[in-house]
């Protein structure tokens, strides 16, 4: 698990209370650090009225409110030992919705508030950003955010630029199982954003989320590439056993009920991996254009790999549907039935799976010249080499953990 190199600092039992301004609300406060409830006690005896997002809000009618408010918050706050720093930015919130009501489609915000210290580190799993941002929570203290979404599940994650005392950054979220954004070589990289709503989301509009479907094309497509070469590799070394009789390590094969053995612990791992074929090779065949690349052959090719994805679906769909019943209720199967019901499965899909293992280099030479942005996404280099199988024989057929059941 990813930490936050600055956590040793935080621990000072601090109570911090961020002022910012509205032009809907007025002033608007947000408490934070590890004694956060002093700060929003301060902000009540003040007579801030909490909002639902968990900011604290005053309405500035006049001059002398203004300054009656100060004046009574800076008391109470010296009561309750919080320190009140006032924000060179305004209210995050608002801009966040500003954005979002500029951008093509169908967009909300909603501004996230980090109190304590350690909620902060709720962003790290869900951060699908290695650059400036990532370096951002990794350094400083981010109380507060603002979350921009799409009717598509789009994730976007706006902060105040620290450091500096104008300007925002833009990063990518994700709700998927994901390697190091930092060596991911697909990772969207974050942008600076500037305070006026119109210039944000066209940044946003025309630079970030072109690039941020690069990725996601990119993305999904080494997730299918990798998952045929962990198939590819055990079904070569299936292969190789079957025909020699013999084990790697020279072991002949005693009895056929020792080889149906070996075909079932086959389908339940190919059918482990076959699941991000069958979740993201749709999307990717649906953008493919082969007679407009170079390879206009290919075509046949792709269409027996979308006739190989239409008849899974049964299988695919009953996998989704037992997982479904299985985690809204509470009921488990053991490692053993979980390993029977994939096996079950895989060998429901087999044919597909040796089409796609077939086809699986004019997919790939497809799926690249597919990727969003056209030529100009196509000049750049390769997020990732060309699968290359290396054979298998002589090298045992291993069980893998089962990481997602």
């Amino acid at each position: 698990m990813r930490t936050l190199s600055f956590r040793n600092s935080m621990f000072t039992h601090s109570a911090e209370i961020t002022l910012t301004t509205s032009r809907a609300l007025g002033l608007v406060a947000i408490a934070s650090g590890e004694n956060y409830q002093q700060a929003e006690r301060a902000l009540a005896d003040a007579g801030f009225s909490r909002l639902p997002n968990g900011a604290f809000a005053f309405p500035l009618t006049d001059p002398q409110a203004t300054r009656s408010i100060a004046s009574t918050l800076v008391h109470h706050a010296h009561a309750r030992c919080a320190t009140i720093t006032p924000s060179s930015h305004p209210y995050l919130g608002d801009l966040g919705a500003e954005i979002a009501s500029r951008l093509p489609g169908s967009w909300t915000a909603e501004l996230q508030i980090f109190s304590h210290p350690l909620w902060q580190e709720d962003l790290w799993p869900i951060l699908w950003e290695a650059d400036e941002i990532y370096r951002a929570l990794e350094d400083h203290r981010v109380p507060f955010a603002s979350v921009l979404k799409n009717s598509v599940g789009t994730k976007l994650l706006l902060i105040e630029r620290p450091g500096h005392r104008s300007g925002y950054l833009l990063g990518a979220l994700t709700d998927r199982e994901q390697e190091d954004p930092r060596t991911d070589p697909t990772t969207p990289h974050s942008i600076v954003l500037p305070a006026d709503p119109d210039l944000a989301a066209h940044a946003i509009a025309h630079t970030f989320l072109p690039s941020y479907r690069r990725a996601l094309h990119n993305q999904n497509l080494n997730n299918v590439l990798r998952s045929l070469e962990r198939i590819q590799e055990e079904h070569e070394t299936l292969q190789v056993i079957k025909e020699s009789g013999r084990y790697s390590d020279g072991v002949p094969l005693s009895t056929s009920r020792l080889i149906a053995e070996l075909e079932r612990d086959f389908a339940d791992h190919a059918w482990l991996s076959f699941r991000a074929v069958l979740d993201h090779a749709p999307g990717l065949l649906a953008r493919c254009r082969p007679a407009a690349t170079a390879w206009p052959d290919d075509a046949a090719a792709l269409a027996r790999l979308h006739e190989a994805v239409t008849d899974s679906q049964d299988a695919w769909t009953e996998w989704n549907d037992l997982r479904r019943d299985l985690y809204s209720v509470p009921q488990t199967l053991s490692s053993r039935e979980w390993s029977q019901v994939r096996g079950q499965l895989g060998l429901a899909v087999l044919p597909a799976i040796e089409t796609w293992l077939a086809d699986s280099a004019a997919f790939e030479r497809q799926a690249r010249a597919a990727v969003p942005g056209g030529p100009t996404a196509l000049s750049a280099p390769s997020p990732r080499l060309l699968i290359a199988t290396v054979p298998v024989a002589g090298h045992a057929h291993t069980a893998r953990t089962e990481r997602s059941r």
